[in-house]
């Protein structure tokens, strides 16, 4: 009786459609890019911040900062080259998705906006021959993204990177710490323009 069951009985419908291949389900994804590398460089002529974090979506983390001194007793174009020099390495140690980078304001001194200006030179021309695209964005937009708005302190700023990246112990120096907060301002705006495209 089993046997016959078991052998001669013909499959019925739900049977048939489980005997049948069912296409794999479409996964749809929600609008989260693939982990990006940023390198956030604070210029200077003398002191060049730099911080570099990994974003993937949901986390932000560091990976380095520090800062980039140049030689004080140098002539303006030997501190520029070794500037250069120094950026070339970090972007082809870390090889980052893209550079962030703050605009000049103007409201500071002619002679600081000068020299402000140098430096983003030598930052934009090091990620041009590196390949890297580099995003801009004003000191007002930096800070807000970070503190919550243009009026924080310099203190206040670095110990909001310390806790938006999880580190153990504020960034120095400060403008390492500048350089982990356009870092994380890029990492803000690349978030709200997924979720916000238009």
């Amino acid at each position: 009786m089993l046997a016959a069951l078991s052998g001669a009985r013909k499959p019925d419908t739900v049977s048939r459609m489980r005997a049948r291949s069912i296409p794999s389900p479409t996964v749809v994804k929600s609008p989260r890019a693939a982990s990006v590398r940023i390198l956030g460089v604070d210029p200077g002529t003398l002191v060049v911040g730099f911080g570099v974090i990994d974003d993937d979506g949901t986390r932000m983390q560091a990976r380095d900062y520090g800062a980039i001194r140049a030689p004080r007793g140098d002539a303006v174009a030997d501190r520029l080259l070794a500037i250069h020099q120094a950026l070339g390495m970090l972007i082809k140690k870390h090889r980052p998705d893209v550079v962030a980078l703050e605009r000049v304001f103007f409201g500071r001194s002619a002679a600081a906006a000068l020299r402000i200006g140098e430096a983003r030179g030598v930052v934009l021309v090091t990620a041009r021959i590196a390949g890297v695209p580099v995003s801009e964005y004003a000191p007002a937009v930096v800070k807000k993204s970070v503190a919550g708005g243009g009026l924080a302190s310099k203190e206040q700023v670095q110990e909001m990177v310390r806790r938006i990246l999880s580190l153990r112990e504020t960034p120095e120096p400060a403008d390492a710490a500048d350089a982990l907060e356009l870092c994380i301002c890029h990492s803000n705006r690349s978030r709200w323009e997924r979720l916000y495209p238009f």
